[in-house]
């Protein structure tokens, strides 16, 4: 397992649910003044991330239903989706309140774990799921703490807080599959190999492609928070597709 795993994930180069890249080396830049607070570089980057987070770990949930081999991968798949579906309805409401524009395609080092997950089968496919998914919950909890401490922004601040309780119900149920190798997963997050920025990067949607939202399952038990100034949860409900 370890060769394999190792090879797996130095390849791909250390995918990362938010990221930790911003896209400038003054991340505190403020971009914007908004009625919820002020918008830094790193809050839209950490909104763009969270979402491409979704782009490709809710698909990977839906391949683990599909070939997943044991009934704790099918459980942590069903996590990823309705952690995920949560994560992305509130990602889509606070980048209309804030004006970022979101990806409809995770970045190339998130597609290229998906399509490695697509080519394995059997127990190969239930150890790369949880280590990798071990491997990316694991390395941004940093991030999230830096930008719960550091954002004036109460919906970024929110969104945050969703996030980092998505994460640690995530590596939880990662661990609970007794697959993670933990010398290893350790090292991946301790030495991060370094890629191209345009690797790590989510594409902008295309001009007039319609967003793609990410569908809460029927039996979801995760609901996105109240933002500042909504009344309830479903205030504003937005249709989902896909």
């Amino acid at each position: 397992m370890g060769g394999a795993l190792s090879l797996t994930l130095v390849a791909l180069a250390y995918p990362s649910m938010l990221g930790v890249n911003t896209v400038s080396s003054s991340g505190t830049r403020v971009i914007a003044q908004t009625q919820w607070g002020p918008l830094t570089e790193s809050d839209r980057d950490f909104v763009v991330k969270v979402r491409a987070a979704g782009l490709w770990e809710y698909p990977v949930g839906q391949l683990g239903l599909q070939k997943g081999q044991s009934a704790a991968v099918k459980t942590a798949s069903k996590h990823l989706i309705d952690g995920h579906a949560a994560l992305d309805a509130s990602c889509r409401k606070i980048s209309a309140m804030l004006n970022i524009t979101i990806p409809n395609v995770a970045s190339p080092q998130q597609v290229g774990f998906v399509n490695t997950l697509k080519a394995d089968s059997g127990k190969q496919f239930d150890t790369d799921f949880a280590n990798i998914l071990r491997v990316t919950h694991g390395s941004i909890f940093n991030t999230i703490a830096k930008i719960r401490s550091t954002t004036k922004n109460t919906v970024v601040r929110t969104l945050a807080d969703q996030a980092n309780a998505t994460v640690l119900d995530h590596i939880t149920v990662m661990e609970n599959t007794g697959l993670v190798n933990f010398d290893q997963v350790l090292f991946q997050e301790t030495t991060p190999p370094k890629l191209p920025a345009k690797d790590l990067t989510p594409p902008p949607p295309a001009a007039g492609q319609p967003q793609i939202v990410l569908t809460p399952p029927v039996d979801s038990t995760t609901q996105p928070p109240v933002l500042p100034g909504e009344s309830s949860p479903n205030a504003s409900p937005t249709p989902t597709v896909g």
